[in-house]
């Protein structure tokens, strides 16, 4: 990808995730069951994916890609589908605003922890004055959220 469309290809997927969020919690709306729910979300996931998978498939990972790969890297869309049934069972009760802005914030939050540590094979970034206040700015920002 160009470098110069990473940032608003990232901002683009912000904005959409909050969207998807909403609509989520009308699929859970109409559909009743919060499993059935996610079934179909996930569902057409899958379609877009393989299906893209087929029109572009390559580069493919070699055995070795394979065998360094850790055991948990394969779970990651699971641990997303945690946030998917949340956004679908929880965003109209709570409001997209207040919802995004706890999913944000602590996102944010795991994001300074993991950097500290260099938990999941990330480079080190130590967590900074700096860095922490930003973080305790975004927890206030959404407590005025979720308050007002």
């Amino acid at each position: 990808m160009n470098p110069t469309w990473m940032i608003p290809f990232i901002i683009l997927g912000g904005a959409l995730q909050t969207c998807g969020a909403a609509m989520n919690g009308q699929l859970f709306k109409h559909l009743i069951n919060p499993w059935l729910a996610s079934a179909v979300s996930f569902a057409v996931i899958t379609v877009f994916f393989v299906a893209a998978f087929l029109v572009v498939h390559r580069p493919l990972p070699s055995a070795k890609d394979i065998a360094s790969m850790p055991w948990w890297a394969v779970i990651g869309g699971l641990v997303g589908a945690v946030q998917v049934y949340a956004g679908l069972t929880l965003v109209n009760k709570v409001g997209a605003g207040t919802f995004m802005g706890i999913t944000v914030t602590s996102a944010l939050i795991m994001s300074l922890v993991l950097d500290h540590f260099g938990w999941l094979r990330l480079d080190p970034h130590p967590i900074t004055a700096w860095r922490a206040v930003g973080g305790a700015l975004m927890v206030c920002g959404v407590v005025l959220i979720a308050r007002f």
